[in-house]
């Protein structure tokens, strides 16, 4: 009785078809990426240009150690949920004159002598340790930039009867319509933000 002859596989074609599976994963399969922070970077200082001097009450200064301990003013410990309502009350406060001479006729703070005279003179100044968790570092600042967003939010009701949101969704939807750049121009200059991050310290 004679042997049958076992067929023979072709596996020529084995190679191309591993290599278009292989086209068709990376094609579908999709890949976190870690968008990062955005953040517009300041320009590089003229040397030849004294930086201006500042009122020491016109900075409000947040220091965050190691340990993520918030000191705010040198004095006061605040959780992270306190500091915009701090940051508010010092960018609001009115309490002089801006750098036209005129006074906030829009500010709606305390008007205190110890605090910032004007908006356009206040700045928040952020001081972060070396070690310092990035975490916390974030929450922070995203703390004191909540402060300018909802200042903003409420002078664009005031002015415009819009929330602040959509007129700059607005906005760049129409690059061109100029109304609309006036418009979130005015309420930027009422509230600009000057947020200062120094560079990393040591701070225990």
């Amino acid at each position: 009785m004679s042997r049958r002859d076992i067929p023979e596989i072709n596996a020529g074609s084995m190679a191309d078809i591993a290599f278009l599976l292989l086209i068709f994963f990376l094609v579908t399969t999709t890949m976190d990426i870690d968008a990062g922070i955005p953040r517009k970077l300041p320009p590089k200082a003229d040397p030849n240009i004294k930086p201006p001097i500042l009122k020491e009450k016109n900075v409000f200064i947040v220091n965050v150690n190691k340990d993520g301990v918030i000191l705010v003013e040198g004095k006061d410990y605040m959780k992270v949920n306190q500091i915009k309502d701090a940051a508010m009350a010092f960018l609001d406060n009115g309490g002089g004159k801006g750098k036209d001479g005129n006074p906030c006729n829009y500010c709606e703070g305390k008007r205190l002598e110890k605090s910032s005279v004007h908006p356009n003179k206040a700045v928040i100044s952020l001081q972060s340790s070396r070690s310092t968790k990035h975490g916390i570092y974030i929450q922070v600042t995203n703390e004191l930039v909540r402060a300018y967003n909802e200042l903003r939010e409420r002078e664009s009701q005031k002015l415009y009867k819009e929330s602040y949101v959509d007129l700059l969704a607005r906005a760049k939807k129409n690059p061109k319509n100029e109304a609309l750049k006036i418009k979130v121009e005015t309420v930027k200059e009422r509230f600009p933000m000057l947020l200062s991050e120094a560079e990393p310290i040591k701070i225990e």
